[in-house]
């Protein structure tokens, strides 16, 4: 059941057969979301931590005047809100964009694990320090990146993200989300996303039709949104 979160965590660092058998012994139970449901409600303070098994969802906020802003994508293999064992109450609420298949790890055993296996803490660890940097890259690309680049650097970070845990099929890869969700992403409009499509796609880079991204130009896509995959710790090493 577990297996994303295994090939997650054996992308920047190797794992035992005893750490294996201790991870799969974390969640003890599970639980299938529906589209728009929400997985965290803002303010809430759960006492477990939730790992995403199948789906996509999202971090957000929601300002005042009703308008939505997504902060990040979890996809299957993340840990949507680890840092909830130390920070308790949460200042922003995970929603699922798709139907989601979500396991439950309870604080108090995670409490354990930290005492016990300071390796696989340290994995964890690690896990949020990548979530940070994944928003610092977000933060850049809302400041400083054209939408045109800001996209395209989206698309090469779920792609990497998503063939670490196997849901890529050679340079293509599901995005089952709307376009209304996609520009709460971006900071967009629907048609002003719509106009960043057709210009990567005219600069024949990638498609997005039929809820699937597929690149034509990994190279200029890189080129185009001056991807530079550091920040996601992809090195397996010792940590």
């Amino acid at each position: 059941m577990i297996n994303p979160l295994i090939s997650n965590l054996k992308s920047h660092d190797t794992l035992t057969l005893h750490e294996e058998k201790v991870l799969s012994r974390l969640f003890t139970r599970d639980k299938r979301v529906l589209v728009d449901e929400d997985i965290v409600l803002q303010g809430s303070r759960p006492p477990f931590s939730t790992l995403l098994l199948e789906g996509i969802s999202a971090r957000y906020r929601v300002m005042e005047d009703g308008s939505r802003q997504i902060t990040a994508i979890n996809i299957a293999g993340d840990f949507v809100d680890l840092h909830a064992f130390m920070v308790k109450t949460m200042d922003h609420g995970i929603v699922a964009l798709t139907p989601c298949h979500i396991a439950f790890a309870d604080h108090s055993d995670l409490k354990i694990l930290t005492e016990q296996e300071p390796h696989l803490t340290r994995l964890f660890w690690l896990t949020t320090v990548i979530d940070a940097a994944i928003h610092r890259e977000w933060i850049v690309a809302m400041g400083r990146r054209t939408k045109k680049a800001h996209l395209a650097h989206l698309v090469c970070e779920l792609f990497l993200r998503l063939q670490v845990v196997g849901l890529t099929i050679g340079r293509s890869f599901s995005l089952p989300l709307s376009q209304v969700e996609l520009a709460d992403v971006l900071g967009l409009s629907v048609v002003h996303l719509n106009k960043t499509l057709q210009g990567l796609r005219k600069d024949g880079v990638l498609t997005w039709a039929d809820r699937t991204v597929e690149i034509f130009d990994w190279d200029r896509l890189l080129e185009i949104a001056e991807f530079d995959a550091t920040y996601l710790n992809l090195a397996v090493e010792p940590r």
